[in-house]
């Protein structure tokens, strides 16, 4: 299937982070920040630049839908306090309930220094870290809100899962649900799932694998094996921002750091052309 349907405001389509948000989270990485605030730092910057994607003269237009499902103590809408109970929301819905937070960042003062300067932040996601880690019940929850989508979006660009997690499902082995939630799909191809291993070793992450053979375990096999190929648009994206990646690669990342997590969300939000 093409992956190839045009995304429009009668044809959106779908983003849905599925994010770890278990103990393990609080575990610092070599920026000296936790998982789980680089995490939701990452993700809040995305969600911003999705928001400035879909900015028209008119105002925002709904190319996508977004959602955020968090597993740690359970499993849970990240958005319920400001959405209820819908999972997936417009993108122009989100504009509204981002709440801005005032920081300082370095910029060019113009004659060859830095200056710090204050400025509005939108956040929507907040750092957290509990509980365990059930992927498996996780899965469950974002195959049921998909195959809900599809059918009523059978002509749309279909969904794409961005999962990142730092460690083994605690619930069970979840390669069997993820099949089956991969097996979803619209008339243009079946849900995509990529999948981001979290890591603080700071050690050579492995990137867009076209095969298993240089991963180090069994659980980032297991990772691999759930992930989809990456369709041709996003393999040259990938390509543009310096990746080695073969036409074969798989959506996926271990022991990724803060930089490669950046980019991976970048790239997997990189759908079909936006009319």
């Amino acid at each position: 299937m093409a992956y190839t349907a045009e995304i429009n405001r009668e044809h959106p389509t779908v983003f849905l982070f599925l994010i770890d948000q278990s103990g393990s989270m609080e575990d610092i990485m070599t920026t000296g920040r936790s998982k789980a605030q680089q995490l939701a730092d990452v993700f809040n910057r995305t969600l911003s630049n999705l928001l400035t994607r879909c900015s028209k003269p008119e105002g925002i237009r709904n190319y996508f839908e977004i959602g955020a499902l968090g597993y740690g103590r359970g499993v849970y809408n990240c958005f319920q306090d400001n959405f209820q109970s819908e999972v997936l929301n417009p993108i122009a819905e989100f504009e509204a309930v981002a709440h801005i937070e005032k920081r300082k960042q370095k910029v060019d003062d113009g004659a060859g220094g830095l200056v710090e300067q204050e400025i509005g932040f939108p956040v929507w996601l907040e750092p957290q870290a509990n509980g365990g880690t059930p992927m498996c019940e996780a899965i469950t929850s974002a195959a049921a809100v998909l195959a809900a989508w599809c059918d009523t979006h059978p002509d749309c660009y279909p969904p794409t899962i961005l999962h990142i997690t730092d460690g083994e499902s605690t619930d069970g082995d979840p390669e069997q649900l993820a099949t089956t939630l991969q097996q979803i799909h619209t008339n243009d191809g079946s849900v995509l799932m990529f999948n981001l291993h979290l890591s603080t070793t700071g050690t050579n992450p492995i990137t867009f694998p076209t095969s298993d053979l240089s991963l180090p375990n069994d659980f980032a096999k297991l990772l691999f094996r759930i992930s989809s190929v990456l369709p041709e648009h996003m393999v040259k994206y990938a390509q543009e921002k310096g990746y080695s990646v073969g036409m074969e690669a798989k959506g996926f990342m271990f022991n990724a750091d803060a930089a490669d997590l950046v980019n991976f969300l970048d790239i997997g939000t990189r759908s079909s052309e936006l009319r």
